[in-house]
């Protein structure tokens, strides 16, 4: 293959190669082929130092580090030591100089440290001859990496020194690997720039709220052990399913904005942790008018002794169980939700000459909340979050291998049967990764241990309202089943939840569980 289909072939792998080591062995290998070299090394530069990205030797038939599957073992090699140059590596002396090095012969030159190869070659057997050093610049002159090539040969097999037409054509490649090196550092700094923003947005609505400070880096946790799960089984409908690492790099990135759309919900709500709170909690104004109430009827002059005695018991009877419906909890039954109308209506105050019930209007629609501390309207606003994430994500212009993440991340409240939102989808119009963070948001709500208005609950209890949302259709019922039968409830326990939650039980008797 003479020069010009060399770097043709490498011009067209340059728009249909996506490997950038594979790119990089293959300028290599090309280089190797145009010098007649023996053997080869390129590096790239990381912190200061010289990565080994892949090492050719012909006569020794060694291969490491591209393609080749074969773990590099080499350490690097620092560019600067005490402020200098390292003088001990040669290719470190090309990089910290900026310049080529063309050495003639290893053993007869004194110009630079070969102590390094004489070394290997003692070692290996081998004998470094000639040796070409190019540093690789990219378009702002920023040393990338280098390639360093060993022995070349003429057509008689006799190993000679590297002619300056092959350093010229060398060092065009030597340009074309610096072009690939400069494009996959930008597309990972761009790639963990995207990730940090996503992991700090997730932490910014964390801090938020003080008794959700764990859910936005739970859920990521168990969505990707979960898809671990789903990918490695081998039985079952999920037998077939499986992903990739850049099919992981997207799930995760959804996963950690999937309430981002939290940002516009107010605090007041997120961190409603009683009925009656709103930037303050209200029962203390009702404390107060039930102190003002006592103290009215303590000092009447129409009211017998007996009579001051008895409303004063049942006025202190109505105000310890307001204030403990004012908690809220997991249900507030019809007959409770009685007894606070009746108090509303059976005690009036007067303040400031204006007469009026114990209870505000408000203060009565909060306190007969029949589960946890949100109003309708309240309850309303908070699942509207999914709208302001919908309309966040999807106005985003996300690269094509990030193309799924509004998908994946909109869909965690949606339920099997199409009554969830915001979108309504039923189970075939969801994709997988987006039914297994529904699973991984309700098993984390349902044992999380910073919810104002329930206790934590244990794992059997957790996976027992789990399993009862499968059998409702609520749940994806296949990765219900792999979430218990691969142990990812465990898994996530063993690591995140206290030890009081993780109960001895029977997963036969989980509802609806299916061993697969």
């Amino acid at each position: 293959m003479n020069n010009i289909e060399h770097f043709v072939e490498i011009g067209i792998a340059l728009s249909t190669e996506n490997n950038h080591k594979a790119l990089l062995e293959k300028i290599l290998k090309s280089a190797m082929e145009l010098s007649h070299a023996d053997a080869g090394t390129i590096y790239s530069v990381e912190n200061e130092q010289l990565v080994f990205d892949t090492v050719l030797n012909n006569s020794l038939n060694i291969h490491f580090g591209g393609t080749s599957g074969k773990r590099m073992t080499f350490p690097a090699i620092d560019i600067y030591k005490f402020g200098q140059v390292n003088s001990s590596a040669v290719a470190a002396v090309a990089a910290g100089n900026g310049s080529p090095i063309n050495i003639d012969d290893v053993y007869t030159c004194h110009q630079y440290d070969l102590s390094a190869a004489r070394a290997m070659d003692q070692k290996t057997g081998y004998h470094t001859q000639s040796v070409l050093t190019l540093p690789m610049k990219n378009h702002q002159k920023e040393l990338n990496g280098v390639i360093q090539l060993i022995n070349a040969t003429n057509e008689q097999g006799q190993v000679i020194a590297f002619s300056q037409e092959v350093t010229r054509t060398v060092s065009a490649l030597a340009s074309m690997a610096a072009v690939i090196i400069t494009n996959k550092h930008l597309v990972d700094e761009m790639e963990n720039l995207f990730s940090a923003f996503s992991k700090l947005i997730a932490s910014a609505i964390d801090k938020k709220s003080p008794y959700t400070g764990s859910h936005c880096r739970r859920v990521p946790e168990i969505t990707m052990m979960m898809a671990h799960a789903c990918n490695d089984i081998n039985r079952g409908p999920l037998a077939e399913f499986s992903m990739s690492d850049a099919d992981f790099h997207e799930l995760s990135v959804a996963a950690w904005l999937h309430d981002c759309g939290k940002v516009a919900t107010p605090e007041y709500i997120m961190d409603k942790s009683k009925k009656l709170e709103t930037i303050f909690d209200r029962i203390e104004l009702i404390n107060a008018r039930f102190e003002i109430a006592a103290r009215d009827i303590y000092y009447s002059s129409k009211l017998s002794e007996p009579d001051k005695a008895l409303q004063l018991k049942q006025l202190e009877e109505d105000r310890k169980f307001l204030a403990e419906a004012n908690t809220g909890g997991e249900f507030f039954d019809n007959e409770k939700v009685d007894r606070v109308y009746q108090i509303a209506h059976r005690h009036q105050v007067t303040i400031a000459g204006v007469s009026q019930n114990i209870i505000s209007d408000d203060e009565l629609q909060n306190l007969i909340i029949a589960r946890g501390t949100l109003t309708t309207k309240e309850r309303q606003i908070i699942n509207d979050h999914m709208k302001v994430t919908v309309e966040m994500l999807e106005s985003m212009p996300f690269p094509k291998h990030l193309a799924n993440v509004p998908e994946y991340a909109c869909g965690h409240h949606e339920k099997m049967d199409g009554t969830g939102y915001p979108k309504g989808l039923k189970r075939h119009e969801m994709s997988t990764q987006a039914r297994m963070m529904a699973i991984a948001d309700v098993f984390e709500a349902l044992t999380a241990n910073d919810r104002p208005y329930k206790p934590p609950k244990t794992l059997s209890e957790t996976l027992t309202i789990m399993g009862r949302m499968k059998l409702g259709n609520h749940l994806d019922p296949d990765l219900f089943d792999v979430f218990i039968s691969e142990k990812v409830y465990l898994k996530f326990a063993q690591e995140f939840l206290e030890p009081s939650q993780i109960d001895d039980f029977d997963i036969s008797q989980i509802p609806g569980y299916q061993q697969i």
